[in-house]
């Protein structure tokens, strides 16, 4: 079998170059990233065409290895597109659909800009939900429900808060272990 490519989907911060994501882009050969948008930052749509256009660039299998915002682009995705993907870790979701602390978009802009509701039919691919039990933009009982409605394996992290930089993460390990699983 082909190795797959490793595809990044930020969230809606796009590129940290301390984040995890950058990092591991970095590190692993077969690895790219979804770019960041020009236009339209806060567009769901845009988000997903995006996404759309860099499996599109990819010959052979792909695993997506998304991060908060980018778990929602990448379930949106799912729902209406049918490339086979190998499988997807999902890091620390973001739960759009409760209110998120000042700084991050209000629920009436999500919503205005296509994020809502959150996709939960079965994602067509293997996944693994990892999910911190303190993190700021998404309680671990969401994540749970998340990754059940999913059909996700959920890995519970204990106290990474939203596994980002501001969390005290740059490089995070375990997420080459979470993605060999799914090799």
């Amino acid at each position: 079998m082909t190795t797959p490519t490793i595809l990044m989907v930020p969230g809606l911060r796009d590129h940290v170059a301390e984040h995890w994501q950058t990092l591991l882009e970095a590190k692993l050969p077969k690895a790219r990233s979804v770019p960041p948008l020009e236009h339209d930052k806060l567009s769901r749509d845009a988000r997903v065409a995006a996404l759309d256009d860099a499996l599109a660039a990819i010959d052979g299998p792909v695993i997506l290895v998304a991060h908060s915002a980018g778990v929602m682009i990448t379930a949106h995705w799912a729902k209406t597109h049918r490339r086979p993907i190998h499988g997807a870790l999902l890091a620390t979701p973001a739960d759009l659909e409760s209110p998120m602390p000042a700084g991050y978009p209000t629920m009436d802009t999500l919503r205005e800009h296509g994020w809502l509701p959150i996709p939960c039919a079965k994602l067509p691919f293997p996944s693994i939900v990892a999910s911190s039990t303190n993190d700021p933009l998404c309680s671990a009982p969401r994540a749970a429900a998340m990754a059940h409605d999913w059909g996700s394996l959920l890995i519970e992290l204990g106290s990474v808060g939203h596994l980002n930089p501001a969390a005290g993460y740059g490089p995070w390990p375990t997420a080459e272990t979470l993605i060999d699983s799914l090799l």
